[in-house]
This record gives C-alpha cells, sequence and structure tokens, in this order.
C-alpha cells in the first residue's frame, strides 16, 4: 500500500508500538461522501498493550537530548507533508470539510511541530534556575539547588471532532507531549478514523527514520466507553488531553480525579466567547460589527470552539442596527455540511432549546435537515438571560444570541453572570475606553484570551496565545492546548541540591 498518493485506502488497522494490529469485531466510518470503510474497534487489551509500551519507550525518549525530540516532531511534519494530497482526500470525504480548510489545517499542524521544535532546541520550557551555594552564610549555609521542567511520562490524547489534524492525532496536545519528552497513547476519533490512521502512519514513518522505540506513539481506534475508561484509568498514564464536549470531558476528568494517583486532565470543553459591542462602535459601525459576527459564527458551519455564539450590545436604534445587519449577513449564508450526523441532531436540539423560551425573539431562522445546517438568530434581554442559564450553554453549529442591555452597568453586571470562557471580545472606539476599562477586570477572570475589535475564530499557534480559560471553558485555567507555552502541561518541575553537573539531565548545560 502506497498512502503517499491520492486515493489512499485505510486498512483498519490499530497502531501498537510500531506494528498495525488488527481486531475482530469492527466499526463503518460514515464520511459526508465517498466511500465508507471499516476499521477495528478498539479494546482495553489494546490500551494496556500501548501504555506499556509507552513506559517502556519512556525510560528512552524522555530522557533524550532536545535535539532528538526536535528532529523527531520535524521529521513527523515532513511525513504528514509527504501524504499530503492523500490527507486532503480522505479528511474532506470523512468530515465533508472543504479542501482549502484541510489544506489550511494541515499547514498548522505542520507548523506548530516544527515550531515547538524550535522552542525546545533553544532550551526555554525548561525554565532552568539555579541558586548557587553559599558554604559561608550565616546562621546555616545555603546548598546548590538546580531546577528544570521534566517529562511527566506517558501521556494519553483524545481525538477531536472538528479537528481531524490540528486537534488530533499528530494535533497540539500529541506534539506538546512529544516536545515535553513524553510517549503519546492517542483514542482516535470515529468521525475521521482513515485520516488518523495516515497520520498515524506518517508518525510510524518518523519513528522508524529516527530510530526510535515504537511505544513512544500508539493509536487505538474507536470503542466504545470502556476504552476511553481504561485509557485514563491506566496506572502507567500520567496526562489526559482532551477536546470535546463538556459531558465527555467532565465525565473523563472524574474518572482521572477518582483513580488511586489521580493524574491532571486538561480538558477544553464548552465555550459561547460573548462579543461586547461597546456604545461608540455600535453608534459608527454597528453595521459592519454585525456582518463580521455573522462571517465568524458561521464559519465552519460554526464547528470551532472558539465561535462567538453570543454577542452584547445596547437596546437602543445602534444596535438595531447591528442586529439587521446581521441578519441579513446570515440570509446569504448557503447550507453547510456538519462533521457527524451526531453533531447535526445536536444542532437541531439546541435550536429547538431556543425555539421553546418565549423570552426568546427568534430573529432569523432555518429548518435543519440530516447532516446539513443553516445559521439561527435570536435575541433576549440581560435580565432573561440572567435568570436562565441553560442559554449560556454552548451549541456547537452556527446559532448566535444576542443579548441587549440598558446601560453599560448592566453589560457589566451580564459579563459577571457568564460562566468560564475561552474568549471575550470587545468591540469599542476611543470614546469606549472608560466602559472597556470597567469590564477589563471581569473579562480577564472569565476567560483565557481577551480580544479588542476583531473575533476570536482563528487561533494564532504562537508563544503569547492561550487557548484555555476557566470552567467549564477547560478544567484547568493555568494551562493552554495551543502555542508554546502547551508544552509545560506535560512536565514537571524537580529540584537537585549539591547534585554534580555529570549527573545533571541533557539540556541542564
Amino acid at each position: 500500500m502506497d498512502d503517499n498518493k491520492p486515493g489512499f485506502v485505510p486498512h483498519g488497522k490499530h497502531l501498537i508500538a510500531g506494528d498495525w494490529v488488527a481486531t475482530e469485531a469492527t466499526f463503518r466510518s460514515q464520511p459526508a461522501h465517498g466511500d465508507a470503510h471499516d476499521f477495528g474497534v478498539g479494546t482495553p487489551e489494546l490500551v494496556n498493550a500501548a501504555a506499556e509500551a509507552a513506559e517502556e519507550a519512556f525510560w528512552t525518549y524522555g530522557y533524550s537530548d532536545v535535539e532528538v525530540r526536535a528532529r523527531f516532531l520535524e521529521t513527523i511534519a515532513d511525513e504528514i507533508e509527504a501524504r499530503a494530497e492523500a490527507i486532503t482526500l480522505i479528511g474532506t470525504q470523512e468530515t465533508g470539510l472543504p479542501e482549502a480548510r484541510l489544506q489550511g489545517e494541515r499547514g498548522r499542524t505542520v507548523g506548530q511541530l516544527r515550531l515547538f521544535a524550535s522552542h525546545i532546541r533553544a532550551g526555554e520550557c525548561l525554565d532552568r534556575r539555579h541558586d548557587e551555594a553559599l558554604p559561608e552564610r550565616a546562621p546555616l549555609p545555603r546548598p546548590d539547588l538546580k531546577l528544570m521542567q521534566r517529562p511527566i511520562g506517558p501521556v494519553a490524547v483524545f481525538g477531536a471532532s472538528n479537528f481531524p489534524l490540528a486537534f488530533s492525532t499528530a494535533g497540539g496536545d500529541t506534539a506538546s507531549a512529544l516536545a515535553a519528552g513524553c510517549p503519546v497513547v492517542v483514542k482516535g476519533h470515529s468521525a475521521h478514523p482513515g485520516t488518523g490512521e495516515i497520520v498515524a502512519e506518517a508518525i510510524r514513518a518518523a519513528i522508524n527514520v529516527c530510530g526510535l522505540p515504537g511505544g513512544v506513539f500508539s493509536l487505538v481506534q474507536g470503542g466504545k466507553r470502556d476504552v476511553g475508561t481504561a485509557l485514563v484509568q491506566h496506572p502507567l498514564i500520567k496526562a489526559v488531553g482532551f477536546t470535546g464536549s463538556l459531558g465527555g470531558g467532565r465525565a473523563l476528568f472524574d474518572l482521572c480525579a477518582q483513580r488511586p494517583e489521580p493524574i491532571p486532565f486538561f480538558g477544553e470543553l464548552g465555550s459561547v466567547n460573548p462579543m461586547f459591542v461597546l456604545p461608540e462602535a455600535a453608534k459608527a459601525r454597528g453595521g459592519e460589527i454585525g456582518k463580521g459576527w455573522a462571517g465568524s459564527l458561521t464559519m465552519g458551519a460554526g464547528q470551532f470552539c472558539t465561535n462567538p455564539g453570543i454577542a452584547v450590545i445596547g437596546a437602543g436604534p445602534d444596535g438595531d442596527a447591528f442586529v439587521s445587519a446581521a441578519a441579513e449577513a446570515l440570509k446569504d449564508v448557503p447550507v453547510q455540511v456538519m462533521l457527524t450526523d451526531g453533531i447535526a441532531k445536536a444542532y437541531r436540539d439546541g435550536k429547538d432549546r431556543f425555539d421553546g423560551r418565549n423570552a426568546v425573539k427568534p430573529v432569523f431562522t432555518t429548518e435543519q435537515e440530516g447532516r446539513t445546517a443553516k445559521p439561527n438568530l435570536y435575541e433576549t434581554t440581560a435580565a432573561t438571560y440572567l435568570q436562565d442559564h441553560a442559554l449560556g450553554e454552548e451549541v456547537f453549529g452556527p446559532l448566535g444570541l444576542v443579548i441587549r442591555v440598558g446601560d453599560a452597568a448592566q453589560m457589566v453586571k451580564l459579563a459577571k453572570g457568564f460562566e468560564g470562557q475561552l474568549t471575550a471580545t470587545l468591540h469599542m472606539d476611543d470614546g469606549d475606553i472608560d466602559d472597556a476599562r470597567a469590564l477589563m477586570p471581569v473579562l480577564e477572570r472569565k476567560a483565557g484570551r481577551v480580544l479588542a475589535n476583531g473575533f476570536p475564530t482563528g487561533v494564532e499557534v504562537a508563544d503569547a496565545m492561550v487557548h484555555g480559560g476557566p470552567y467549564p471553558a477547560s478544567t484547568n485555567f493555568g494551562a493552554t492546548s495551543v502555542g508554546t507555552m502547551a508544552i509545560r502541561r506535560f512536565q514537571r518541575p524537580v529540584s537537585y541540591q549539591n547534585l554534580p553537573d555529570a549527573l545533571m539531565p541533557a539540556g541542564w548545560q
């Protein structure tokens, strides 16, 4: 089989410690178009084999020089690019996403692999510190103290439904764990198993090129809840990375906490990413902002974790202009294919939740069919929203809610009523500085990223990016799943007292 060419046909096996392994039970993929394929169903036994191989690999990989890990990350990027056309073909078939989206996501995936390689080469993630000995200090001498970050051990990663490349098999969680020196066991997402398989083959090829142990990476496809449970509760797994629903993520988080040895669960769960349009900005360009919001709201059928599902604006005519412009722009959005039938059903259920509330005014509504989605827009008051927290639950898809406020004080009160968010956005002009200043302390507490005069869809992979926030946006508000700081999730500080340099880990000098 040559998977470097378009027309790649998956074999449907699991990658366990360098070997492709078949299982008797299978499931069939449900592509948006093109051929369906059969894939093996994961089992707890496969999870155990992968975890044990990862632990064995850690004794080599976890203590390797950063140059070894950097070269590995870059080789994975090269091998993914060598399969570019085949990845795009099967990725578009399985997800229904357009070719341009898959190509861009592939670029982001290989870009972050190479960024992480450069970052660890520079030694920045090691956070090396040295307090030299003070033998003459009174009343007690100070010992020589060295500190640096060390990898924690095998990491479990759950592939995301909405990003078949950037948040899945070789995505941000996998890349940051490998950069830290941690072997990875991926639980592939059943929405795009063929894409997961071909990317896993790219990682396998990189392992062989770099001469690394096969247990550095494994992929377990499909499987029921018992597979996910076995993975997060396996005693050799030391952390979990997850991007997905609030319900599924919370269940896994609880399992991690209930282990005899609790482990960190880095879950990115749910966010409505509120957008605050301040008075002077609304007066000067409310219609323009409304049109831009409609574009961000419907990008990728609204299947982004940073989708700005709520807009907050004044109750007067400037707010009316914003709403009218957004509604007009939404009318021109064509029907879009959603990632899975299940996601499409959840979107319909979310719309029904809004349709069933008398205090919520429909502005522009559509009918949904099958695996497709059309945009919907609703409006309510701040008082209604604060009394009905169900309106703040994420609807994964192109559905927007406008919340009208009476004045700046009510906008601050409303902001305090939001749960934790990935992002919060201010649309403002120079005359809005005082109102923005009043909101900033609240938004800092509520969100991991605060934007001005932009839209949150599109997360830059960079040193200063934070993609995370207070619960329920994520389960660990001190971490990010995007950017070079993501590597720190899979490290822990170790202090070395009076230890000679000859015994210090690779990377100290």
